[in-house]
């Protein structure tokens, strides 16, 4: 996990939460759409399943049943708010909030 501002791009920090992990597969959504990051998704031999933006001139084809396993995700972002201190972000430093998050995280997959 990488903690940024609220105002930050999703797509600005994608190359860095892929950085040095083993991957087959990238799911993401349509805020990661981008040349620069399907290329180094690509470029470490993993298939990038992340739908093109509806403006963009050349849709590009992805595995639609594949991208239905998004949803786990969304799930799990689902229960993490669930804890009122990451919905409400009582915490005043970054660290902080990160480590809450973090414990959280483990809370909602040890259920």
């Amino acid at each position: 996990m990488i903690l940024t501002p609220g105002q930050a791009a999703d797509m600005s920090h994608a190359k860095a939460l892929i950085e040095g992990l083993p991957i087959e597969v990238v799911i993401a959504d349509k805020g990661y759409d981008s040349k620069a990051v399907v290329e180094a998704v690509e470029s470490r031999g993993a298939e990038a399943v992340i739908p093109s933006l509806k403006n963009r001139k050349e849709q590009r084809d992805y595995d639609r049943d594949r991208y239905k396993d998004r949803n786990l995700a969304e799930r799990f972002w689902s229960k993490l708010k669930q804890y009122r201190r990451v919905a409400t972000r009582y915490e005043k430093t970054a660290r902080n909030f990160l480590a809450f998050v973090h414990v959280a995280s483990i809370m909602v997959l040890l259920r």
